[in-house]
């Protein structure tokens, strides 16, 4: 029988969901090296690989075999050859471009563990989709909206959510689709550097985002009476300002978020927050050429720099901050622990932290290999992000779960049962 390899589900699989990976007809105990690849949507490749060692009856199932050391990881780690791929393109960083076709997954089997591939014993393909069957994808563009709206199957209403990323800007839209195959209704919400929005990150007016919750809180499709909001980095302050300025959101969650405004003046009405101011010297750059950014923005509970502080306070909606402990982009740990500070101290709910001990600053959906270091917009250079790729892959998936959970209690008022696994 020649080697094949055996997968589950066999031929496609949704991007958050675990891929089961063995190979049989192999020989009793043979050493054979596994090699996952995949290009994105600029045609740049990530690739993982990783030695083995088949059982006696020449089976060898990675639910039950470890990694060998020598590849990509070792140890037990069904899901390894998926969370370790890496950018053969140096500081490039995973992301999905179009949610409306499937990564492609590539597998090889190969002749031996030497550092050169051996002879190719086995090969398949798999699809890693973003959209599930029904799932909706409406584009919306309504007033200064630019955004795009996901629908679960069925006929709703669900609970809504904006989705909002960093200063990356355009639209990215594969969290939110995600997220929709898991019951939400979510809005992708771009606000800058996309079609006809501002292309820098001068200031931000929150009547824009207020256009957005009313959007939501309107929808046929949206069950109320509020919403949920999202936001990772800086997609983490606007959220932020949103719950403590609008009215109509329920539950704000932040992944590696930040407490202070950052980066650009913030307007609503007659008010102005500052951005936190930001200290170039500070920045740590090595060897490598990677710079280190974690000290320099200033801290927000001294002098002028406090007017950066967002008035969570004013919020009427619970919290969970996501925290990954080895982020490097700023100090998410100590913004969420001041916001909860500050939340206690005017009375207001305890947030839920969930903290991640090895996770770096891009907390993705599951199996998005970890981003040790890319170009960051602001900076004009690469930096480190930080993070320890099996530690971070656990994180997101953990954390994952805590997003849904947290959404499902205070949008739908029923409890999912989920508990965290760190």
């Amino acid at each position: 029988m020649a080697p094949s390899i055996r997968l589950s589900p066999a031929a496609r699989s949704l991007f958050d969901e675990p891929l089961a990976i063995a190979v049989q007809g192999l020989g009793p105990r043979q050493q054979v090296t596994l090699r996952t690849s995949l290009r994105d949507e600029t045609g740049e490749l990530f690739q993982a690989r990783a030695r083995y060692q088949a059982s006696d009856d020449g089976e060898l199932d990675l639910a039950r075999c470890p990694a060998l050391p020598g590849g990509s990881f070792a140890g037990l780690e069904p899901m390894g050859l998926l969370w370790a791929l890496q950018p053969q393109k140096p500081f490039w960083r995973l992301v999905k471009r179009d949610v409306q076709s499937p990564f492609l997954l590539q597998l090889e089997v190969f002749e031996g563990h030497g550092e050169r591939p051996g002879r190719l014993l086995a090969q398949a393909q798999h699809e890693r989709a973003f959209l599930r069957d029904g799932v909706r994808r409406v584009p919306v563009r309504e007033g200064r909206i630019r955004a795009t709206l996901f629908l679960p199957p069925g006929d709703g209403p669900f609970p809504g959510i904006i989705d909002l990323y960093g200063t990356g800007g355009g639209l990215p839209e594969y969290r939110a689709c995600l997220l929709a195959n898991h019951g939400f209704a979510v809005l992708a919400l771009a606000f800058y550097s996309y079609e006809d929005l501002p292309k820098e990150m001068k200031e931000f007016h929150l009547e824009y985002f207020e256009e957005a919750v009313n959007y939501m809180l309107q929808h046929t499709q949206v069950e109320g009476p509020g919403i949920g909001l999202l936001g990772h980095s800086k997609g983490g302050d606007l959220c932020v300002s949103m719950a403590s300025f609008l009215k109509g959101i329920t539950a704000t969650a932040l992944i590696n978020g930040s407490v202070a405004n950052v980066g650009a003046a913030l307007r609503y009405k007659d008010i102005t927050i500052p951005p936190l101011g930001i200290n170039r010297k500070r920045i740590k750059v090595g060897k490598s050429g990677i710079a280190d950014i974690i000290d320099a923005l200033n801290n927000p509970l001294e002098g002028p720099d406090q007017q950066s502080f967002i008035p969570l306070e004013k919020a009427e909606c619970c919290f969970l901050f996501i925290v990954g402990q080895d982020d490097h982009n700023w100090k998410s740990e100590f913004f969420a622990v001041e916001g909860s500070k500050r939340l206690q101290a005017h009375g207001k709910e305890k947030p839920e932290i969930v903290c991640y001990p090895g996770a770096g600053h891009y907390i993705e959906p599951p199996f998005f290999p970890m981003c040790a270091a890319s170009m960051h917009l602001l900076f004009g250079k690469p930096v480190m992000w930080g993070g320890e790729p099996k530690a971070h892959c656990k994180a997101q998936i953990d954390a994952w779960q805590q997003i849904q959970a947290f959404f499902r209690k205070h949008l739908t008022g029923k409890p999912s049962g989920t508990s965290s696994k760190l």
